[in-house]
């Protein structure tokens, strides 16, 4: 049987991506605090370059400008990093929002 996540989000992951520089700390499920290094964020997920001690299936719970506090499940690892998915759908004007904030300069945000 397996114990994987259960998304109720499809796995998008055609969605642009925002390459970021963003330091948070995840509440992991069962290491508790755990620092990790955000790389790019889209409106489905994100990839972090530091991942250590995951497995996918893992939840984490990270704060995020203008979002708040969201849930996300691991659906990846490879070497260092490691792909997750959103526990539910960003509005878009949150998420652009979030962008304006996480990434201040207009000539690396995606066209619009």
């Amino acid at each position: 049987m397996s114990a994987g996540a259960q998304l109720s989000v499809t796995d998008q992951r055609r969605l642009a991506r925002h390459p970021i520089d963003h330091r948070v700390i995840a509440e992991h499920f069962r290491h508790g605090d755990a620092r990790m290094h955000i790389a790019n964020i889209s409106a489905n997920g994100f990839m972090i370059d530091d991942a250590r001690d995951l497995v996918r299936g893992d939840r984490v719970i990270v704060r995020l400008p203008v979002i708040g506090r969201i849930e996300a499940y691991c659906i990846w690892i490879r070497d260092n990093r490691a792909g997750f998915q959103f526990e539910r759908i960003i509005r878009v004007d949150d998420f652009l929002a979030m962008i304006d904030t996480l990434q201040p300069n207009p000539r690396l945000r995606r066209s619009r």
